[in-house]
């Protein structure tokens, strides 16, 4: 080991060497008692599924949850990965805030300062303090959607975030502690950007931990119907609370 450590108790090496295949033998005893009565972690109550790989994909994320480590869920857009990850957040339970950022949604200008915080006069146009998306997740969860599309340079910052538990706002130079979990989506195939170039390696192998891989719609047999039976459930629902036109 190199003594990297991403929280008090859990080296990072051990937590890459041990964690997968830790959670290799958990899923295949999933699988040796699938056809065991299933019933829902109550955190997750809100993801609607009877498909199997589901499933399988909830029991994995509820044993991810109580490891205080990153994780990295992957699957196409409409997958659900925001749902998986506040649910994750729940069953964690830690105490503060679960923050979501879409990381593709926000400006490579601006990236930095809204993850990390900047000190008034640090750009044209700061006037004030901003604490940032960390420092609001204090003791809680932060959800980078989006990962693959974060600047190189945010990338460095996040880096620190994971190895050290520090963040340095934009303005600052002494480096604040933080207690953040990071949990990460993407659509993207990350590999294929580290190879690229585009995403570092070294950050890659810090998130991708504990790792998700969620099915799209079309592989979830018996999720289509259920899914429609509850969306038509929610527009009768709200079609008898609206005001009758006059």
């Amino acid at each position: 080991t190199d003594g990297r450590v991403l929280d008090a108790n859990v080296d990072f090496d051990l937590a890459s060497d041990f964690l997968p295949e830790y959670l290799q033998r958990s899923d295949a005893r999933v699988n040796r008692v699938v056809d065991l009565p299933y019933s829902v972690p109550k955190e997750f109550a809100g993801i609607i599924h009877e498909s199997k790989v589901m499933q399988t994909q909830i029991a994995r994320a509820k044993r991810i949850a109580v490891h205080n480590l990153p994780v990295l869920i992957l699957g196409e857009t409409g997958t659900g990965k925001e749902l998986f990850a506040e649910a994750i957040h729940e069953a964690s339970g830690r105490k503060g805030k679960f923050i979501p950022v879409n990381c593709g949604a926000v400006s490579s200008e601006l990236i930095n300062s809204e993850l990390f915080g900047h000190k008034a006069g640090a750009f044209t146009g700061a006037n004030k303090d901003r604490k940032g998306h960390f420092r609001e997740a204090e003791g809680g969860t932060l959800f980078l959607d989006e990962i693959g599309d974060l600047p190189l340079d945010a990338q460095v910052g996040l880096l620190r975030a994971l190895q050290q538990k520090q963040i340095v706002p934009l303005g600052q130079s002494t480096p604040l502690p933080v207690d953040v979990r990071i949990i990460a989506a993407t659509h993207r195939d990350l590999q294929a950007d580290v190879i690229d170039g585009t995403f570092r390696e070294d950050l890659f192998h810090r998130l991708a931990v504990g790792i998700l891989q969620l099915p799209p719609l079309r592989e979830r047999d018996g999720d289509v119907q259920l899914l429609a039976a509850y969306l038509m459930d929610l527009i009768n629902r709200d079609s008898a609370l609206a005001p009758e036109w006059q």
